[in-house]
C-alpha cells in the first residue's frame, strides 16, 4: 500500500450543487419521511417545503476530497459534524469548498479531517466536518492529534426525549439514490465479501434518521432551530431494524445516542438547537 500523502493537508476542492424540490423530497424520503410528514414531501405545501438539515451531507459531496495515496478499501467514515447557519431552500444552487485540514497519525491508522462549507450567493448555509480512518496508513511519524473527549449519557438518568423509527427493508435502496452507490448497501455478494451477512444501511442514512429525530424531538419540526449535530459511527445497521434516538440536556446542548435495541450505533454525539 502506498503511503498517504501528508502534504495533502491544505489541499482544496470547489464544487457546485444544483438541486430542486425533487432532490429534497428524495433525500427526506431516503431518511424515512412519510407521506404524513407533508412539509417534507410536498412541494406545494403552505409555507414552503422543508429540508432536513442533514441534507448538508449530500450537498457537501460536491466538495469532498481525499489525500493522495488514500486506500479506499481500508477507508472508514468515523465521525460526522454538520453546522447550519440557515435552513435549506427547496431549490437552488450551492457552491461548496472542501479543504483537508489535518492528517493525524494514530499509529495503526491515519485519520483525515476534511471540512466542507456551502454557500448560496454570498450567504453561508453550512459547515460540515468529515473524519475518516484509513487502516494501515499510520506510523508515518506525524502528529497523533487531540484525544477524544468522551460524551456519554448520564448514568441512570432518563432521556429528555426518545424517538424510535423502524427503518424500511428497502431503506438502503432508497437512500443510495441520493448519490452513494457503494455496492455494500445493495449487493448481497459484495456485502459478504466485505464481511457482512447482507447489505448494510449507509452510515449517513442512520445519521439522517437521527437528525430527523432531533428535528421532531427537540425542534417541534422547525428546521430553523437546528444548529449543530456531531456524532461518531459505532455500529452497523441493517435495513428493517428499529433505531431509537435519545437526548439528555447538558449545558446548552443535548447529549445524543442512537441505538438498535441495546447496541449503540451512533455515539459520542451532541446536538445544539434553539
Amino acid at each position: 500500500m502506498s503511503p498517504i500523502d501528508v502534504n495533502s493537508v491544505g489541499q482544496t476542492r470547489e464544487g457546485t450543487f444544483k438541486y430542486d424540490w425533487k432532490t429534497c423530497a428524495l433525500y427526506n424520503l431516503g431518511i424515512g419521511a412519510q407521506a404524513e410528514d407533508l412539509p417534507f414531501v410536498y412541494e406545494n405545501v403552505q409555507g414552503g417545503m422543508k429540508v432536513f438539515p442533514s441534507f448538508a451531507t449530500i450537498v457537501a459531496g460536491s466538495g469532498l476530497l481525499f489525500p493522495k495515496g488514500t486506500d479506499f478499501v481500508r477507508l472508514l467514515h468515523g465521525e460526522q459534524l454538520i453546522r447550519l447557519y440557515a435552513p435549506f431552500n427547496p431549490k437552488g444552487t450551492i457552491k461548496t469548498k472542501g479543504v483537508i485540514e489535518h492528517i493525524y497519525d494514530k499509529s495503526k491508522a491515519a485519520v483525515i479531517h476534511t471540512k466542507i462549507s456551502g454557500y448560496s450567493k454570498d450567504k453561508q448555509i453550512f459547515d460540515t466536518m468529515y473524519v475518516f480512518f484509513v487502516g494501515g496508513a499510520g506510523g508515518f511519524g506525524g502528529d497523533p492529534g487531540p484525544k477524544t473527549v468522551p460524551i456519554v449519557p448520564p448514568d441512570g438518568v432518563e432521556p429528555d426525549f426518545s424517538i424510535s423509527y423502524q427503518t424500511d427493508k428497502n431503506q438502503a435502496a432508497f437512500y443510495r439514490l441520493n448519490g452513494d452507490y457503494n455496492p455494500l448497501h445493495i449487493d448481497p455478494k459484495f456485502a459478504k465479501m466485505a464481511g457482512q451477512p447482507k447489505p448494510i444501511l449507509h452510515g449517513l442514512c442512520t445519521y439522517g434518521i437521527a437528525t430527523r429525530s432531533i428535528v421532531y424531538g427537540l425542534c417541534d419540526g422547525d428546521v430553523s432551530r437546528f444548529k449543530e449535530f456531531n456524532a461518531r459511527f459505532k455500529g452497523v445497521v441493517f435495513p428493517g431494524e428499529t433505531l431509537t434516538t435519545e437526548g439528555w440536556k447538558d449545558n446548552g446542548r443535548y447529549i445524543i445516542q442512537v441505538r438498535k435495541e441495546n447496541t449503540v450505533v451512533l455515539g459520542n454525539a451532541y446536538a445544539i438547537v434553539e
